[in-house]
């Protein structure tokens, strides 16, 4: 960079103001450098990690906790960056996550490439206003390029549904399970589109319960719901229950407590029976008010004040005939009452018949490797959600299913909202990369200069494919242009044979939703960063 230049004139007034100002501008530049080579590094930590032959990251917490991941959103998210600009770059892939779900690595690859551009139009001394103008007229043009090579889809097209889902499972760690976790994404959306809202579909409806034990390939979608806990046992409790009428109940099973903390002398016996004696009454006149509803199954919420129930509640309600799954969790409640069809009852006084949900079985069933799980199907009127029961040999292979699982999700919600596609493999960036280029000739002065580096700057993404595949990735980034510039716009690097083939027939297409909001948002964040000129530290 420019060094603060010594002036060798009388030190008047202006002079010196000149000087000063220059030193002025040369802080600003470190400021700015700092600030991107800081987004740089954080970038191409991920870099490695995109695409189907991507690598792993295996991240060590501070409590010794070890996560394997391949999701970009995951990454960052645990990475401690402290310099400020970084930041910026795990916000965008957090904000990429929300928006899409999928494509969270290549929206801070694209970012990264980008600033490195602008760090060499920086240097050539266009002012940062300009890059980040011209670097809007880009985003705002290179979406239009990509909504006019997209495909239409209809949800009633599932094929098309699957392939997208699997192409976002292809680079997670559980894509030899592609074939199971697709269908099974798919069909768990679909199951939770309202007829009267098609656009909207909301993923708190579809509840993803982990359950070590076994492998991936036992996942399953179940019409009902499903609880990783056992039915309590105390003294023979029901294991199974069918035509079920469950009531879900927020209230306590148990002996009445006084609202301060005090101890009761009790000096002798008779008195020790009457309270243990007014103790049974109170429990048994309960469970008689339960019983006479007809209802058979009760789920309790967990409770923290007093136990929600005691031994005698238990061997009182097994008496009863009625199974209890005891501790269910307080956000629980929500989904539960929705899939049951029932109201949550707070207190007993509340206890009627037609605040219980019905269903034709309830069951404990036995996994393979001692785990219990609790079943509810045929639940009748049942609200629009589902389950899925995710199964994993080790925690660290279970929480990675449960993320990708996730992503593969939001890849469908992607198509519900915005139901066109596109081709993936890098296909959709080079052709951007060509046609930005064709468009920057035609502009004037700076501009075209601007926008010609940014389109340089996306074909870091098959660069980086190729690279990571171990091809060589200038010959290939070489012949995608080629073929693109004959005008066969669906032509990407297929990984796994090797080379460029079309890749429509290859089945590896992606929601336009992804691409267009990893421009944009990238865009968005480099411009965010280019502005930046001091950063002021407040104590």
């Amino acid at each position: 960079m420019a060094s603060p230049a010594v002036v060798s004139a009388p030190r008047s007034a202006a002079s010196s103001s000149k000087t000063e100002t220059f030193v002025d501008n040369k802080r600003k530049d470190d400021i700015r450098m700092a600030n991107i080579a800081a987004a740089q590094a954080v970038a191409n930590a991920v870099r490695t990690s995109l695409g189907p032959k991507g690598m792993d990251k295996m991240i060590s917490t501070a409590n010794g906790e070890v996560i394997i991941t391949n999701d970009g959103a995951t990454i960052l998210n645990k990475m401690e960056v402290l310099q400020p600009a970084a930041k910026f770059l795990v916000e965008l892939s957090k904000s990429q996550d929300v928006v899409a779900g999928d494509g969270t690595t290549t929206v801070v690859v694209i970012a990264g490439a980008l600033l490195k551009q602008c760090l060499s139009l920086l240097s050539s001394g266009i002012h940062p206003t300009v890059v980040s103008d011209s670097l809007h007229k880009a985003s705002t043009k290179a979406v239009e390029v990509l909504t006019a090579m997209a495909l239409p889809v209809e949800l009633t097209d599932r094929d098309s549904l699957v392939k997208s889902a699997s192409t976002a499972l292809n680079s997670k760690v559980v894509s030899q399970y592609s074939t199971l976790l697709a269908p099974l994404a798919v069909d768990s959306v679909l199951s939770v589109v309202d007829p009267e809202k098609p656009e909207i579909v909301d993923l708190r409806d579809i509840r993803i319960v982990k359950k070590l034990g076994g492998t991936v390939d036992d996942t399953e979608l179940v019409k009902g719901l499903v609880f990783d806990k056992k039915v309590s046992h105390a003294s023979g409790g029901l294991t199974r229950v069918e035509k079920a009428k469950i009531g879900v109940i927020q209230f306590q099973i148990s002996p009445p407590k006084t609202d301060i903390e005090q101890s009761i002398v009790v000096s002798d016996y008779t008195q020790m029976d009457r309270i243990l004696k007014e103790e049974r009454n109170y429990i048994l006149g309960m469970i008689k008010k339960i019983k006479a509803t007809g209802c058979n199954v009760l789920l309790i919420q967990k409770s923290i004040l007093r136990d929600a129930v005691t031994e005698l509640s238990l061997h009182y309600l097994s008496k009863a005939k009625i199974m209890v799954i005891k501790d269910v969790e307080r956000d629980e409640i929500e989904f539960i009452t929705k899939t049951l069809n029932c109201l949550p009852i707070a207190n007993i006084d509340h206890f009627r018949a037609e605040k219980l949900g019905h269903a034709d079985l309830v069951e404990e069933i036995s996994l393979g490797d001692g785990g219990k799980i609790v079943k509810i199907t045929g639940i009748q009127d049942m609200g629009r959600t589902t389950s899925v029961l995710v199964r994993g040999s080790n925690q660290l292979v279970l929480d990675e299913a449960e993320r990708s699982l996730h992503d593969a999700l939001c890849v469908v919600r992607c198509l519900v909202n915005k139901r066109f596609l596109i081709a993936g493999g890098g296909a959709p960036e080079i052709e951007l990369s060509r046609q930005l280029g064709a468009w920057a000739k035609v502009l004037q002065g700076m501009e075209g200069y601007c926008v010609r580096s940014f389109a340089e700057a996306l074909e870091v993404i098959p660069y980086t494919l190729a690279e990571n595949a171990g091809l060589n990735p200038i010959a290939i980034v070489t012949e995608l242009r080629n073929r693109h510039a004959q005008g066969e716009i669906n032509t990407g690097i297929n990984v796994r044979k090797g080379q460029i083939t079309n890749i429509l027939e290859e089945n590896v297409v992606q929601p336009l939703l992804v691409s267009t909001s990893a421009i944009t948002l990238a865009t968005e964040c480099v411009r965010m960063i280019l502005k930046i000129d001091d950063i002021v530290t407040v104590r």
